[in-house]
């Protein structure tokens, strides 16, 4: 593929994307969405955040592994009981790195 050809493919999926995300501010008003969808569409977040966060948890040195020794495991799990019972984001990011940094220094140690 020529440099030519891949700055207009850059330049087409960057209209693309424009396009897309106009959509929704251009055309708020005018579209009505089901019930169904609209409740579906507040799991979105939730659910980009999960993909976003869980290979990063999982995949450690590039292979996936549910290993205990890895501490990102059960930093995640404290962080989401943490968030579940509080319902605060502050708290959760406090509470999973606190961990993380605990058994960090803990596995250096030991």
């Amino acid at each position: 593929m020529s440099e030519l050809a891949q700055w207009l493919l850059f330049g087409m999926i960057g209209v693309g994307t424009f396009a897309i995300r106009l959509s929704f501010i251009e055309f708020y008003g005018y579209l009505r969405i089901s019930p169904v969808l609209q409740r579906a569409l507040l799991y979105v977040p939730a659910s980009v955040l999960a993909a976003l966060v869980l290979p990063a948890v999982v995949y450690q040195d590039k292979a996936a592994a549910f290993d205990w020794h890895n501490p990102q495991i059960p930093a995640a799990i404290v962080a989401s009981l943490v968030a579940w019972a509080t319902r605060s984001s502050l708290l959760m990011l406090g509470a999973g790195m606190g961990t993380l940094w605990a058994l960090n220094s803990w596995l250096v140690q030991g």
